[in-house]
């Protein structure tokens, strides 16, 4: 794995061309990807030395008690093509090191990645078999037989919510474990005492990272009633300035949407949004850089949206946010929970009490305060409500891919 990540980094400017086609994503964003990527292997491949079992003082004097963590078996990793390298390198490096073997099923819109990434771990020395990559064109099919295929001790997936569901239906027939981190529809709170001067580069980075394709990413933001103007002047001033265009453009900060889908969902829930009141303030509607044909579209905020407005509890994944003003945290908490989701949610506010207040009481996996990217090699992610079952990365995302075996020993009396 530390080779493999050793090799990710020599090779990063040619993988990152590759997910830059593969996803449309800017060329920098891509970059920064691969980098992240190659960490994941690297921090696996060290956690892995630390799956440690456990000692149990027994009350018995003839017994004593141990505990042993082994692999859980064949993983089925099945990942999306948002992100085609970190997924994948999220779960495989956490299987491997747990001493898994691997069928990986990447997006068939992203294969490329996950190829070039199985030939660096190949390079690397990972023996024959030990990962094999699923690359044809039926995801549902693929799905259906990993699941459900008697060989597979573990499935681990990200992707949406229904997909999710229908996976761990098939998977429960024959107990299988999961993992699944699913759809987010997360929301970014900022208060009064909140450091102004970033919130809107925050919003940005939350929002309209990759198009604002990611199940973390920000899709509806409260502002606290004092300061709604400032911020959503700031923000509207910085959107209207992001720049729409080929991912191959060092000047392009947003890029192509994955397909026409995602497109016609978008204009859908802006058009619902506006017909039930919602004003426009920046964006809305295809995009068209330099004459560019594709699923470009516009960097957008909504303000006004009503509480019936399907952008309010649907998950956007594109570049589309809704604005909502709020009183107080109650208020303010209603709101950000009203959703069948869990996966991810921002606070901004200088005051530690009202952060710990909101940490507690927000009904998410994943907490940001002051920071739009909650996201480490290090640290445990997942989802709770519809947003998935199980954590990824840290030492729980390591100990997701074993099973604890308890160990009784009976000792011979002492003489």
């Amino acid at each position: 794995l530390k080779e493999a990540a050793r090799l990710m980094r020599a090779r990063q400017d040619e993988l990152a061309r590759t997910v830059t086609l593969e996803s449309g994503k800017p060329l920098a964003e891509a970059r920064g990807e691969v980098g992240v990527a190659a960490h994941f292997l690297e921090w696996n491949a060290e956690e892995g030395r630390r799956a440690y079992g456990r000692t149990i003082p027994s009350p018995a004097p003839d017994r004593r008690y141990l505990t042993v963590v082994q692999p859980v078996g064949v993983v089925a990793a099945i990942t999306p093509w948002n992100f085609p390298a970190l997924m994948v390198t999220r779960k495989v490096g956490a299987a491997l090191a747990a001493g898994c073997t691997v069928v990986l099923r990447p997006a068939p819109t992203t294969p490329l990645t996950a190829l070039a990434i199985g030939e660096i771990l190949t390079a690397a020395g990972l023996p024959e078999h030990v990962l094999e990559i699923v690359t044809n064109g039926d995801s549902a099919g693929a799905g259906r037989v990993l699941a459900q295929h008697s060989l597979i001790s573990k499935i681990t997936f990200t992707g949406s919510t229904a997909v999710g569901v229908s996976l761990a239906e098939l998977a429960a027939v024959g107990l299988k474990r999961v993992s699944m981190e699913l759809g987010g529809h997360a929301p970014f709170v900022v208060f009064p005492d909140a450091d102004l001067d970033a919130v809107a580069d925050a919003v940005i980075a939350s929002r309209y990272r990759n198009g604002g394709q990611s199940c973390i990413s920000t899709n509806r933001l409260f502002l606290h009633n004092d300061v709604a103007r400032p911020v959503l002047d700031d923000l509207t001033e910085r959107v209207a300035a992001l720049r729409v265009g080929d991912g191959l453009d060092p000047q392009t900060r947003i890029g192509p949407l994955i397909d026409e889908a995602a497109v016609q969902r978008l204009l859908g829930l802006q058009r619902d949004a506006v017909e039930r009141g919602a004003t426009t303030l920046v964006g809305g509607g295809r995009a068209h850089p330099d004459g560019l044909p594709g699923t470009f579209f516009q960097p957008t905020v909504v303000t006004d949206v009503a509480p019936q407005a399907r952008m309010l509890h649907e998950e956007t994944f594109g570049p589309l946010l809704s604005v909502t003003r709020f009183r107080d945290e109650d208020e303010v908490l209603g709101y950000a929970n009203a959703t069948k989701y869990g996966l991810a949610a921002y606070v901004f506010t200088t005051d530690l009490g009202r952060a710990l207040r909101m940490t507690e009481r927000l009904d998410f996996g994943v907490v940001g305060v002051n920071d739009p990217a909650p996201s480490a090699a290090c640290l445990p992610s997942g989802g709770v409500k519809m947003s998935g079952v199980g954590r990824e990365c840290g030492s729980d995302g390591l100990l997701a891919f074993t099973e604890t075996k308890a160990v009784s020993l009976g000792l011979p009396a002492a003489g």
